[in-house]
């Protein structure tokens, strides 16, 4: 079965939309393209699936409710023009929605929410209970309160956390754009959209560009990340054009839309998807080619194939396990902090007492141990 085809059989299915899908470029709220997109997630709901809408928005209508033309710089300004517009938008939704009988909720997550395992679960339970209902929830970041250490960063990021949250079917990212391109299509006339990445390398994340709109946060680049987080979650995910009429209807028969990216067969455990995709990456740890073979064909990370260390982190933290080349193989958690770390670097387990005399934390014969490793390719 392909790809696509697999689209058709989809039950849990997450939505994200754009500040430039939902806004005209004066700032104003789309009504239009709003109702067109609650009848569209209500009909979706009547076939039985199980919808949750990611939306941005709020800063935009705050910044019309304001009467302001441009986007705030300062971080306040930003939490101030939130505060007003959830308000604002959330009842939009609920009044539209209503009116094709669908019951909504608002959901507002920060970084806090899956840093800590037990408020992972929380969430998870809290929202499966909401689709268990019949509710759609609608989910923003909690922008009127988050600071950027608390931040998950772009929605669809946020959109690709909660796929891995709910284990959703599939998810999809409505944008200005009609997908990824080999290259910038409004300076390349060459440039073609691909219709399907089956694998994240670096030469797709190259490909991927800077910021879009002036309304928006996320560009291509914060999609390929949300990508690889969704993929490697068991969550395929499409990104497609949020201005195609009937786009949600139309991909899910199969039609040849927008960008697919196919979840990798294998799903992650929760606790493996949470360690991957919860925690926030504190550092990147460079091996070498032996070492890669080694944790590719199951083993942990040993010090003696490490290369070099980038970052700041303590024991505990999330690292990337990356190759010389720059790709990462896999993420997990450090049992050494940095300091440690760059001392026992390529060498042997049996050097750590004499290299490693004054920390105060027992030694580990693995950098990163198995268990603790998610393959990310």
């Amino acid at each position: 079965m392909s790809s696509r085809e697999q689209l058709q059989q989809a039950k849990r299915i997450i939505v994200k939309v754009g500040t430039s899908t939902l806004n005209y470029a004066t700032g104003k709220l789309n009504i239009e393209k709003i109702e067109l997109l609650v009848r569209e997630l209500s009909d979706l709901a009547n076939q039985g699936r199980e919808i949750i809408l990611v939306s941005s928005g709020a800063v935009g209508a705050g910044l019309e409710r304001m009467k302001k033309t441009e986007r705030p710089k300062t971080i306040p300004e930003k939490q101030a023009l939130a505060a007003v517009g959830q308000g604002i938008l959330m009842h939009l939704y609920e009044k539209l929605f209503a009116e094709y009988g669908q019951t909504v909720a608002q959901v507002l997550l920060t970084k806090e929410n899956s840093r800590q395992y037990s408020q992972f679960i929380n969430s998870r339970n809290a929202l499966l209970t909401l689709l268990a209902m019949g509710v759609i929830p609608i989910i923003n970041e909690n922008d009127a309160v988050a600071v950027d250490e608390l931040k998950i960063g772009d929605n669809d990021t946020l959109s690709a956390t909660v796929a891995t949250l709910v284990d959703a079917d599939t998810l999809i990212i409505l944008s200005d754009i009609d997908g990824l391109y080999t290259a910038n299509p409004a300076k390349d006339k060459n440039a073609r959209l691909l219709y399907e990445v089956a694998h994240i390398t670096p030469e797709i994340e190259k490909m991927a560009g800077g910021a879009g709109s002036s309304m928006g946060t996320g560009g291509m680049s914060t999609k390929i990340k949300a990508a690889k987080i969704a993929v490697n979650s068991g969550t395929t995910m499409v990104i497609a054009s949020g201005s195609e009429r009937n786009i949600l209807r139309r991909l899910l028969a199969g039609e040849l839309l927008g960008t697919i990216f196919p979840a990798k067969e294998i799903h992650l455990k929760r606790r493996k998807s949470w360690l991957a995709f919860g925690k926030p990456i504190c550092g990147d740890i460079i091996v070498d080619e032996g070492c890669k073979q080694a944790v590719l064909a199951g083993s942990s990370l040993l010090a003696a194939g490490i290369k070099s260390v980038n970052g700041n982190f303590a024991v505990g933290n999330t690292v990337r396990i990356i190759t010389q080349d720059g790709s990462e193989i896999a993420r997990g958690s450090v049992n050494y902090d940095t300091e440690a770390l760059q001392k026992i670097q390529g060498h042997h387990t049996n050097e750590f007492k004499s290299l490693l005399k004054d920390i105060d934390y027992p030694l580990s014969k693995e950098v990163v141990h198995r268990d603790n490793m998610v393959i990310m390719i």
